[in-house]
């Protein structure tokens, strides 16, 4: 039902200019930031809208919010999103599911490539890796909250010990570049976009981990009808491709 109301709101909306133009701030979480910048050109071109852009972590996210940022539009995770929406910071009604995300393996460009076909080779990775960068649990970010939790399953923490290379937030595999690390985690999205890195590929299916992006309203936005459009546009067949390219799926 989610996905024809935004495909008939799609339709319908992009056929009617704006009454004004309307500049809204639009806070995402992690990996769906790529997919927000590339949207974001064609958006303004045919609305005549502005859209400003602030990226973090998804828990960072919602302590912004609830510290009392503004903002129009949050993309977060679900999760972030419902506990949102119970202190009244969301519109409830404006919530939609967007895509989906899992978590890869990166090396530098051109250095030899683990193999990853099962949870054994995975591990080898890792045994053979002098650091391993990835996203510190700490800073809310999920990849960083799964892996703490699958290397504690998978008694790795030994292993990880001297080894880990803690991002705060941002682009995981830039460790690859400046040469702070050998081998990198984080969401496939987040790694293809830093050039220098080669994505390995997808953590084993065994233990994949998605995580799920979703759009709201902020309860106070005054550009409610322009939010209502942004989110609607990600519904369309170009941020399908986009998606698609920037290792998302619906």
């Amino acid at each position: 039902m989610t996905r024809i109301f935004f495909t008939l709101f799609f339709i319908v909306t992009a056929l009617i200019p704006p009454a004004q133009s309307e500049t809204l701030q639009v806070l995402t979480a992690g990996a769906f930031k790529q997919v927000v910048q590339d949207m974001v050109p064609e958006f303004e071109q045919r609305t005549g809208h502005k859209v400003l852009i602030s990226n973090d972590t998804a828990g960072n996210l919602t302590r912004r919010i609830e510290q009392g940022e503004s903002f129009d539009v949050v993309i977060s995770t679900p999760t972030a999103l419902k506990v949102l929406s119970q202190k009244n910071l969301l519109l409830p009604e404006s919530m939609v599911d967007l895509a989906r995300v899992g978590v890869g393996v990166a090396v530098r460009r051109g250095q030899p490539r683990p193999a990853l076909n099962d949870v054994d080779d995975f591990i080898r990775a890792l045994k053979a890796a002098n650091k391993i960068a990835y996203i510190d649990p700490t800073s809310g970010g999920s990849s960083g909250i799964y892996l703490q939790g699958l290397f504690r399953q998978l008694n790795l923490e030994p292993v990880l010990s001297g080894k880990a290379v803690l991002v705060k937030g941002g682009l995981v595999a830039e460790k690859l570049v400046t040469g702070e690390a050998d081998l990198a985690i984080h969401q496939i999205s987040e790694i293809l976009a830093v050039s220098g890195a080669d994505l390995v590929g997808p953590l084993p299916p065994s233990i994949q981990n998605y995580t799920n992006y979703a759009g709201a309203q902020s309860q106070q936005t005054r550009n409610a009808e322009a939010g209502r459009l942004f989110l609607a546009t990600f519904a369309s067949p170009q941020a399908t491709r986009i998606m698609q390219n920037k290792g998302l799926e619906r």
